[in-house]
């Protein structure tokens, strides 16, 4: 958790999910593949007190509960997903050649067609947020291609096999009561379809996450992330808000790095206690003052506020194209703890703002 106190955990980044495998995980069947299994239906009836102690009724477990089955496909995804341990000492590749494929043209067409349409709501959003319209179209764009692919998952089945299997039962136990506590509240049973993982709607939430954060953007009433644009868009600008996102600055800023810069002098001290193979991987916080007076140079020719704080990034290594990443970027890895998907929403929107 970092400093701000703010973490409900995004999905893809408890799971490690790549945007170049998430039409793969997105897609399946939408119930069980396999017959009943009596070990499996025990397990579900066994998790009415919990759903009871978070408010939720006999009525509304035994609609919600009734027909599911154990759907082995899902753990059939959920190992292909594990793959081999990290290796601390294998190299991290390259991000230009990620960039290339989710900066792309359709990406970034698609998110000014959707910015454009939408920018009179997306104006009012980001003065309550504080976050800008084109971050919230870029993660909208990069969650589910602006609405298109959601998934099709039954989410309580999904869940609930997820738990019962029990590898990360401390995870997706929760979450399942977390789909009962949305239906309890008024969320219909027949919307709620996602990924295999239990990630659902415009934003891909977590259930958990839905309750926390998602909100009404078009005053209707209802948060209804599934097919409402606005409650879609308010609500990833919500979470960022949370997140910490601050108000009028940017994410980061490209630059190039100064000849014979001191990199081993500038290296961080600090421990990262969260996904270590990111965060190791900045340098110490400085000023964009103290960092153009050391010869940085934006790409741009613009320099953001010289108080500004920010930490160099280098992704692709000494020679190639360096980021100065604030605390708003900060914000965008609690989204998705990852380098590869904060650098290429940051740099997708600043090719809708073009």
């Amino acid at each position: 958790m970092h400093a701000r106190g703010f973490r409900i955990g995004r999905l893809s980044s408890l799971l490690g999910f790549t945007l170049s495998a998430w039409s793969m995980v997105m897609s399946g069947p939408l119930y069980a593949q396999s017959g009943g299994d009596a070990g499996f239906d025990a397990y579900v009836q066994s998790l009415w007190p919990k759903a009871e102690a978070r408010g939720v009724s006999r009525t509304t477990f035994d609609r919600v509960t009734s027909g599911l089955r154990y759907n082995s496909r899902v753990i059939a995804l959920d190992r292909d997903n594990l793959g081999a341990p990290p290796n601390p000492n294998t190299p991290i590749p390259a991000f230009a050649p990620y960039r290339v494929k989710h900066v792309d043209a359709a990406r970034i067409n698609g998110g000014r067609r959707v910015h454009d349409r939408l920018l009179p709501l997306l104006s009012r959003i980001e003065q309550r947020t504080g976050v800008p319209t084109s971050i919230m179209i870029a993660i909208f764009g990069h969650e589910t291609a602006y609405g298109a692919v959601t998934g099709s998952f039954d989410l309580p089945e999904a869940l609930a096999t997820l738990a019962y299997e029990g590898r990360r039962r401390s995870l997706f136990e929760p979450e399942f009561i977390a789909t009962l506590e949305m239906v309890q509240k008024g969320v219909p049973r027949d919307v709620l379809k996602g990924s295999w993982a239990g990630a659902f709607g415009y934003p891909q939430f977590l259930p958990s996450v839905y309750l926390q954060v998602a909100e009404d953007g078009d005053g209707d009433g209802v948060a209804r992330i599934w097919s409402s644009e606005a409650d879609a868009i308010e609500s990833i600008g919500a979470y960022l808000r949370r997140a910490g996102w601050r108000a009028g600055q940017p994410w980061g800023v490209a630059v190039q790095v100064p000849a014979g810069y001191n990199r081993a002098a500038m290296a961080s001290r600090l421990q990262p206690t969260r996904c270590p193979r990111v965060f190791a991987r900045y340098s110490r916080w400085r000023s964009m003052a103290e960092w153009r007076a050391d010869g940085f140079q934006t790409l741009s020719g613009r320099w953001p506020d010289g108080q500004i704080q920010a930490t160099l990034l280098e992704p692709d290594g000494p020679g190639k194209t360096a980021y100065l990443l604030t605390g708003n970027y900060r914000a965008i890895l609690d989204y998705n703890c990852s380098n590869f998907y904060a650098l290429s929403v940051g740099l997708l929107a600043d090719e809708i703002d073009r």
